[in-house]
C-alpha cells in the first residue's frame, strides 16, 4: 500500500489542507477536536507528515548543532543531557560534532553547517588559535551560537559558564587552609578561556595568603594521559609540591595513579582538589577534593538562550553573559591530624 498523502488525508476528513498540516504543528490555531479527528484518520490510515519537506518550506531545519571538544568527558556528555532536554521540549532535533580541540576542525564545521541544515548552534569552544573569523559566517547567514563553558575572548556573543574564578579561590583557599604552602596548578592549555579565569584565581588565593607566586608549579600538560602522568611525575619529583589544584578531572585522575605509583599518600603527604563532573566524587574520600560543575544546568540555560535567538534574531548581536555557581565538596578527612 503506497503512502497516502496530506491532500488525500484533507479529502476524506472534507478539510483544507492547510488545516490538516496546522494538526501536525504544536501550534494553538486549530480547535482541538478537529485536531483530535485529523490525528486519528492519519494513524488509521498509516500517514506520516513529511516534516523535512516541510522545514525547507519554511526556511526552517528544527535542528540545533551541538559543537563539543571532545566526548571523552564527563562534563560534556552532562551538558549534551541539558541540552537534549530543551531542545526536545522546543521540537528541536540536535546534531552533535567533536572537534578534538583543534581550530581547524572546528571551523570546517562552522562551514558545513550554513546550508540550511541547522538553525543554531551550540558550542564549547576548541581552544586553540587567536584569529576565529570563521564564526562570522554563521552572523553573515544569521544563524545565532551561544558558547557554553568555553568561549572566545573575540566574539562577541551569548555564553553561560561556570563562576570559575570564585571557585578556584575557593579551592586554592581550601588546600592554604589545610596547611599547603607549595600548591601546584594543573592545567591543559592554560591559554583557553577556562583555564586562564581558574589560573586567575589560583592566583588571587596566593596573593591573599600572601604565598609568592611560582611559575614552576604552574604544568600546562597534555590531554593524554600517559603524556600527562610522565609530567606529573617530573613535576613532583623536581618541585616537590604539597598540594595540588587539578583544573579537570582527568588531571586528579592522573595524578592519584602518580602518587600510588611513587608511594605518595593522599591527603597526609599531597593533598588534591579538582573540577569534576565525576558522580562517584564522594567515594574517593579522603583523597579527592572537588569542584562540582553545573553542567547538566549549562547545557540548559545555554539552549534556552538560543532558542530564544533562533525566534527573534534582532537580539542576535546582544552579548548575555550567565555565571552558573559550581559546589565546592571538601572532604572533611582532608585536614592534617595535630
Amino acid at each position: 500500500m503506497s503512502q497516502i498523502t496530506i491532500i488525500e488525508l484533507a479529502e476524506r476528513l472534507g478539510l483544507s489542507k492547510s488545516t490538516v498540516s496546522r494538526a501536525f504543528r504544536d501550534g494553538n490555531d486549530i480547535n482541538p477536536n478537529t485536531k483530535e479527528r485529523i490525528l486519528k484518520m492519519a494513524d488509521e490510515l498509516g500517514f506520516s507528515p513529511n516534516m523535512y519537506a516541510s522545514n525547507l518550506r519554511a526556511n526552517k531545519s528544527n535542528t540545533i548543532a551541538i559543537i563539543i571538544p571532545e566526548f571523552g568527558n564527563k562534563f560534556f556528555s552532562q551538558a549534551i543531557k541539558g541540552i537534549e532536554l530543551v531542545a526536545r521540549s522546543k521540537n528541536y532535533h540536535t546534531l552533535i560534532y567533536v572537534t578534538d580541540h583543534r581550530v581547524d576542525k572546528e571551523a570546517l564545521i562552522i562551514r558545513s553547517l550554513i546550508n540550511g541544515r541547522v538553525d543554531g548552534v551550540i558550542m564549547s569552544a576548541s581552544g586553540e588559535g587567536h584569529d576565529h573569523s570563521h564564526l562570522q559566517v554563521l552572523k553573515d547567514n544569521n544563524i545565532p551560537i551561544v558558547f557554553f563553558d568555553r568561549t572566545y575572548d573575540d566574539v562577541n556573543t551569548s555564553y553561560v559558564t561556570g563562576n570559575d574564578f570564585e571557585a578556584s579561590f575557593a579551592a586554592t583557599s581550601h588546600l592554604i587552609e589545610n596547611d599547603c604552602r607549595r600548591i601546584a596548578y594543573l592545567v591543559i592549555n592554560q591559554n583557553v578561556s577556562i583555564g586562564k579565569v581558574r589560573l586567575a584565581g589560583y592566583r588571587a588565593a596566593l596573593k591573599k595568603y600572601q604565598i609568592p607566586f611560582d611559575k614552576n608549579l604552574i604544568l600546562d600538560t597534555v590531554n593524554e594521559s600517559d603524556g600527562n602522568m610522565e609530567d606529573i611525575k617530573n613535576l613532583y619529583r623536581i618541585q616537590q609540591p604539597d598540594g595540588l589544584f587539578a583544573s579537570v578531572e582527568r588531571l586528579a585522575i592522573s595524578a592519584m595513579r602518580v602518587a600510588k605509583n611513587e608511594g605518595i599518600r593522599i591527603p597526609s603527604e599531597m593533598k588534591l582538589i579538582c573540577f569534576s563532573c565525576l558522580d562517584i566524587a564522594d567515594l574517593l574520600e579522603p583523597a579527592l577534593s572537588v569542584v562540582k560543575q553545573p553542567a547538566y544546568e549549562m547545557g540548559k540555560m545555554a539552549t534556552e538562550y538560543l532558542c530564544q535567538l533562533i525566534a527573534k534574531p534582532i537580539i542576535f548581536s546582544n552579548q548575555e553573559v550567565t555565571y552558573l555557581e559550581s559546589s565546592l565538596i571538601f572532604q572533611k578527612s582532608s585536614k592534617k591530624n595535630h
